[in-house]
């Protein structure tokens, strides 16, 4: 027998609080991949922008090799600073001098902690002359590493990548 005034509309309150607990299992549940994703995705652009900018040192050091760009003779072929790569360089071979561009931009270190930085500053730098375990600036750059101190989710460094 139903009462007078009391309908089968709504929710009660155990309802509602059952429903709340459940989403919020659901989220605390989802919060880790979500983190994990994200890592991974900042990941992936760390490989590609290191990539691209080995990519683009050893192109530069090629056209050095082949003598379309002019360098002191005591110079390794690398370039000097990274926004070479991007600004380009005159192509001796040309009687017009066009430059010839290794990057469209120089990319930035994704897991650099400062958006205001320019893209340059976010990278460490080793020099030809340096040792791969102990990288160094110096005259050209022959490498890039990331300067982070955090190790990826494969749990090495990221500044060994």
């Amino acid at each position: 027998m139903r009462l007078p005034g009391r309908g089968t509309r709504g929710f009660t309150l155990i309802e509602l609080v059952v429903a709340v607990a459940i989403v919020g299992v659901l989220a605390v549940l989802a919060t880790p991949l979500l983190e994990v994703t994200m890592q991974r995705r900042k990941e992936t652009e760390l490989r590609d922008a290191l990539r691209q900018i080995r990519q683009a040192i050893d192109a530069y050091h090629q056209a050095v090799l082949d003598k379309r760009v002019e360098v002191p003779a005591d110079a390794s072929g690398y370039p000097p600073e990274l926004d070479v790569l991007a600004n380009g360089v005159p192509d001796i071979t040309r009687p017009d001098r066009q430059p010839i561009y290794f990057l469209r931009r120089l990319p930035r270190d994704p897991m650099y902690p400062a958006a205001d930085v320019p893209a340059r500053e976010t990278w460490g730098k080793r020099s030809y002359a340096s040792p791969p375990d102990a990288p160094q600036e110096g005259d050209d750059v022959y490498d890039v590493y990331s300067l982070s101190t955090a190790s990826g989710l494969n749990g090495v460094p990221y500044r060994a990548w």
